[in-house]
């Protein structure tokens, strides 16, 4: 893909305007997490180690430092992530020196509590959570912050930035609660939860540009690199052992970089030549494919799929 910068989005970079519409995104998001913390008895911070995670450790260090965070930080490991990415996290957590808690999906299998036909091969994505649902159980978690952004997914686009989960863990999109003027209701009974999405408003875009303002370190398979690949129905899937070639499909060799992380068995890298965060600024502002539509097999099932996901739990 071509990355130079066409005339008609020069204006998308960290021009005046920019930056008062990010100032804008942050004050917000800085306002959500103080009242998170507030509100909230025991809350979390979900941090996976992908790009919208790393902005909100950065939108948490502007709201609490110089202080220690009041919440830990949480990852639902599935053991079929890029070893890139936790290799990140692991060391993000590190230099931050915030408490990192990591829960598997693989003790859930291990438990019976999560059950795949094939547990080494099978697609761990949606088994995230029952162990995030496990997760929030063993340490009486009252509401998980986490970087969903209205612009991914349609069912995204229907959650609250306050989003209230019933004592099962679950989501009914038609019982969530107004948010008029910025009020939140945070009232939760026992064993009822809140997923808060401080940057429920921002854009691929607007991450993007506060990762370039803020000088934010990311792994480095969301920058361009040579990676074997096979196309399949119109992604490009990467050749790992959890994500062999089928019979009859060819391996390629490709330029490619991710636009999002996640379980190696639904996710993939777009074509493309973007090497740095400018590059990936000029690229982002001119795609017509949504984030999760370019990358997400498990997307691709049904139109409705992220939506019965996240009403059993899903984040």
């Amino acid at each position: 893909m071509n990355t130079a910068v066409a005339p008609e989005v020069e204006h998308l970079f960290l021009d005046a305007a920019s930056n008062r519409h990010l100032d804008w995104l942050e004050s917000e998001a800085i306002h959500i997490m103080r009242e998170v913390a507030a509100e909230c008895t025991n809350p979390a911070l979900l941090f996976s180690g992908g790009k919208d995670s790393v902005v909100l450790l950065r939108i948490a260090e502007k709201a609490f430092r110089p202080g220690k965070f009041p919440f830990p930080l949480v990852h639902i490991d599935t053991g079929h992530n890029f070893p890139e990415v936790i290799e990140f996290r692991d060391r993000r957590a590190a230099e931050l020196g915030e408490r990192l808690v990591v829960r598997s999906v693989e003790d859930s299998i291990k438990r019976g509590t999560v059950r795949l036909r094939n547990p080494q091969t099978d697609s761990r994505n949606a088994a995230q959570a029952v162990t995030l649902l496990e997760t929030i159980d063993e340490f009486k978690f009252d509401a998980c912050i986490g970087g969903a952004r209205r612009d991914e997914e349609k069912a995204r686009a229907k959650e609250r930035i306050f989003s209230f989960r019933d004592e099962f863990g679950q989501w009914n999109p038609k019982a969530q609660r107004p948010e008029l003027w910025d009020l939140y209701n945070t009232r939760v009974h026992p064993g009822e939860n809140m997923r808060v999405f401080p940057i429920s408003n921002w854009t691929e875009l607007d991450v993007w540009q506060y990762i370039a303002r803020e000088k934010l370190a990311l792994p480095p398979i969301y920058f361009a690199h040579e990676r074997q690949v096979i196309p399949r129905n119109g992604l490009l899937v990467p050749l790992t052992g959890l994500t062999p070639a089928r019979e009859g499909e060819t391996v390629e060799t490709r330029v490619v970089r991710f636009r999002t992380v996640g379980d190696i068995s639904c996710t993939c890298p777009v074509a493309s030549d973007a090497a740095d965060v400018d590059a990936i600024i000029a690229e982002t502002a001119v795609t017509q494919i949504t984030e999760r539509g370019a990358t997400r097999m498990d997307d691709q099932t049904s139109e409705a799929s992220m939506e019965k996901r996240k009403k059993e739990g899903y984040f």
